[in-house]
């Protein structure tokens, strides 16, 4: 932490931050890759933050890296490696300072992702390389590396950035170094803020994906090494005559400069008047008049919750005065409220970093370490076990119950490992039972009895009891018995709808005879069955007449009858008057009979017949071909002879008539008719 007395001055600072950058690049960056688009690609993303050395294999780049004195960024083309993941490895054990980016096609980004889960990689990001967004990660890549290399290396974090709390800056030894000290610890926490702010808001989206369920998930276990930075106070000292101290520090009482400004406060000159003279009242007792007000200090700002101004406030009181009663008590009451603070917001690195910090002071209980250890390890299985059972549900709603690697089942195995005694993990067994058992009742009630039986095996393998199965598989049989019920009255209902409607054997897929013959296969038992083939029967047998009747084919209809169960005799009664219209319509005299004229002319009388006032009669004999005219036209007799003879045949000659079909054939018919002709009344 950089509180506002020890944090440097902002014109002070932003010179040499800038004379930095301009001087050289921010860090290096190593490339492992054999394309040249890829390399292209990053130099154009980073936009000369640094440039890109490419290397073609990892031993030869951990090498160069190595030689270095600038902060570290690997980037791995996924493709130019056969196990990134142990590369990731190779280089978290190599160089843990370095941060490590892995590049993969798109195809491939997610499924990387998943494997390297739980490793030091920053992030994951597809290629082709999106300028913007790599960017933005390379940044924040950047900014952690710089703040990796300027931790100690025994405080070094070994978790990816997501993991990394503030950062511990060195104590100055001497006055003359406190500038510098103070705009390192100003560079830090710029960094760390970047970092935290890349990684949250990049590398959980490139390793899983999609955002976070919330601002800031908790970890489900603090990262080995994470650190929080805590307070220091300015412990240097002026040179100068006791008195001349003495009277600096009366001034600044007066002015109530107790520990600000940073090179001309109470403090100060009390601590170094007293590293003049150890001996000096005046000077002891400035020091326990200080104490006494920053007491009063961190009091406040504790109650007021300003954590970060109580920090400080704590260390410069343990510097003015080391051996107060008040020091120890502060010390559990501050390391309580950061404990509880980073609990309430759900930050348990930084949780478990405050923990580790009050166990190496000997200001706080055993046994108050103890407490919050158990408190933390309790959090951090609830955490665990929140974010796996969210992600177990996520699965079973997305449909990804078995992938080996990202389901619901391999989160489930996670999570049985972890906390086999937790309610929630009985819970999420028990729901993707349930998801199990779904798609069992699916593949049951389709009749695929080798996928209900596999869904059944992954359900006991989740768990499920023998009773539990045999509970399922009573209820999987009435359901099935029930669809089967419900199919039958469908196809019930839908055959009588037909045969209402008159749809007997046509459409095929959509007719009586298609819907009861599919519930003949399907409930062969079904007892409204033989009642509805009956009514198709005679509904057939019926139209099988009336098509007899009008020289239509009626075989296939008497034929359905048949297998419908029609009476032997109703269907021997249809065939005899099939029989009877077939020889009637071959009976020429029938068929003469059956003709339809559709033009009669009548025929002129003859003017002599007329004037003479003759009457007679004329047989007429002629054939109506297959279109309907007439042909063949002669006097078979007449009376008188030769008198209305002509006029007899003129006019047959203009009658038409409708083609007679037999079978299904026009045919010629014979005919013979007599005129009469007989004077107008």
């Amino acid at each position: 932490m950089v509180s506002a007395a020890s944090a440097p001055r902002a014109s002070d600072a932003a010179a040499p931050a800038t004379a930095v950058r301009a001087s050289q690049p921010a860090a290096d960056v190593t490339a492992v890759t054999t394309r040249d688009d890829f390399l292209l690609e990053l130099g154009q993303a980073l936009d000369g933050q640094a440039a890109v050395r490419p290397i073609e294999s990892l031993d030869a780049a951990l090498a160069a890296m190595a030689g270095s004195k600038r902060a570290q960024v690997l980037a791995i083309d996924a493709g130019a490696l056969p196990n990134v993941r142990a590369a990731v490895d190779a280089v978290g054990a190599a160089q843990p300072r370095a941060v490590v980016l892995v590049f993969a096609a798109a195809a491939a980004e997610k499924q990387l992702a998943a494997t390297l889960k739980g490793s030091k990689v920053f992030a994951v990001l597809a290629t082709p390389v999106d300028a913007r967004k790599t960017r933005a990660v390379l940044e924040g890549a950047i900014a952690a590396a710089q703040a990796n290399k300027a931790i100690p290396a025994a405080a070094q974090p070994l978790a990816p950035a997501p993991g990394i709390g503030a950062f511990r800056p060195q104590t100055a030894p001497a006055a003359g170094a406190a500038g510098a000290g103070r705009s390192r610890r100003m560079l830090l926490g710029a960094a760390a803020a970047a970092v935290m702010a890349a990684a949250a808001g990049g590398a959980w989206w490139f390793l899983h994906g999609r955002p976070p369920a919330t601002a800031a998930a908790p970890s489900a276990a603090p990262a080995a090494g994470s650190q929080v930075a805590a307070p220091v106070a300015d412990t240097s000292i002026v040179q100068g005559k006791v008195d001349e101290l003495l009277e600096k520090a009366r001034l600044a009482m007066h002015e109530r400069r107790f520990t600000e400004p940073a090179a001309d406060n109470a403090l100060l000159y009390y601590r170094s008047a007293v590293a003049a003279d150890a001996g000096n009242a005046e000077a002891r007792d400035g020091l326990q008049r200080v104490a006494a007000v920053l007491a009063a200090r961190f009091d406040e700002a504790l109650t007021a919750g300003r954590l970060d101004e109580a920090g400080q406030t704590f260390a410069n009181l343990k510097s003015a005065a080391p051996a107060d009663a008040r020091v120890s008590a502060a010390e559990q009451r501050l390391y309580a409220a950061q404990i509880a603070k980073a609990l309430a917001d759900g930050n348990l690195d930084r949780a478990a970093a405050f923990v580790r910090q009050a166990q190496q002071s000997s200001g706080v209980p055993a046994e108050q370490i103890a407490r919050w250890r158990a408190d933390l390890a309790r959090r951090q299985e609830d955490a665990k076990v929140q974010h796996l059972t969210g992600l177990i549900d996520d699965r079973i709603h997305d449909g990804k119950l078995n992938d080996p690697q990202d389901s619901a089942k391999s989160y489930l195995l996670e999570l049985q490992a972890a906390a086999p005694t937790n309610a929630a993990t009985q819970r999420a067994a028990h729901t993707l039972i349930g998801a199990y058992l779904r798609k069992a009742r699916e593949a049951g009630l389709a009749k695929n009895n080798a996928e209900e039986q596999r869904w059944l095996e992954e359900a006991r393998g989740a768990g499920m009891k023998p009773a539990e199965v045999v509970a399922f598989e009573k209820d999987l049989a009435g359901a099935r018995q029930k669809a089967a019920q419900a199919d039958s009255e469908r196809l019930l209902q839908m055959a009588r709808e037909r045969l209402r409607d008159g749809r007997l054997s046509d459409p095929a897929q959509d007719s009586a005879a298609y819907y009861l013959t599919a519930l003949q296969s399907s409930d062969p038992a079904n007892a409204a069955l033989a009642d509805a083939g009956h009514d198709l029967a005679a509904r057939l047998l019926e139209r099988a007449r009336a098509a007899t009747l009008a020289a239509k084919p009626a075989d296939a209809d008497l034929a359905l009858a048949k297998r419908w169960g029609a009476d032997p005799k109703d269907v021997l009664a249809v065939q005899q008057l099939q029989s009877a219209a077939q020889s009637a319509a071959r009976d020429p005299a029938a068929l003469a009979a059956n003709l339809k004229r559709l033009r009669s002319v009548p025929p002129d009388y003859p003017p002599g017949a007329l004037t003479q006032r003759t009457t007679g009669s004329v047989m007429v004999e002629f054939t109506v071909d297959t279109r309907g005219e007439t042909r063949d036209i002669h006097v078979v007799e007449s009376a008188p002879p030769g008198v209305f003879d002509q006029a007899a045949v003129n006019a047959v000659k203009h009658w038409r008539y409708a083609p007679m079909v037999v079978d299904g054939s026009a045919v010629e018919v014979p005919v013979k008719t007599r005129m009469r002709f007989e004077l107008p009344k």
